[in-house]
């Protein structure tokens, strides 16, 4: 995360590092609106947050469900994502799967940067 802002009522826009080279590269931004401002929903062990259309250039959803096991505790992560990349259709057949697999490694150095922190394992 390069950026992180409160738009005020549980929406925060979050504008990510850019990824590729000096030359060809993308910053994703979006924003997302988070239930109970995020706290989890009282009893269900979830925090969930929705895509917030018009801001940036993605949509990103998803939820953590936490269960307290006693010994343990197991999260489970689900994000939706959607990134609307501005060029020609054949060059978007081309990038889209660059794109796809920079958000996943993304999504899986967040998790392996959780882990570090709180211990565990995926």
């Amino acid at each position: 995360v390069e950026k992180l802002t409160d738009l005020g009522g549980g929406v925060y826009q979050w504008e990510m590092e850019k990824v590729g080279t000096a030359q060809v590269n993308i910053q994703t931004i979006y924003a997302s609106k988070y239930v109970s401002k995020y706290e989890s929903a009282k009893g269900q062990g979830t925090v969930k947050w929705t895509p917030v259309k018009g801001i940036g250039n993605a949509l990103v959803g998803g939820n953590w469900k936490i269960v307290d096991n006693k010994k343990s505790t197991n999260v489970t992560l689900a994000i939706q994502g959607e990134i609307e990349v501005p060029l020609p259709g054949l060059m978007k057949m081309v990038v889209a799967p660059v794109v796809e697999g920079e958000f996943e490694k993304l999504v899986e150095k967040y998790i392996d940067n959780l882990i570090k922190r709180f211990g565990g394992e995926a």
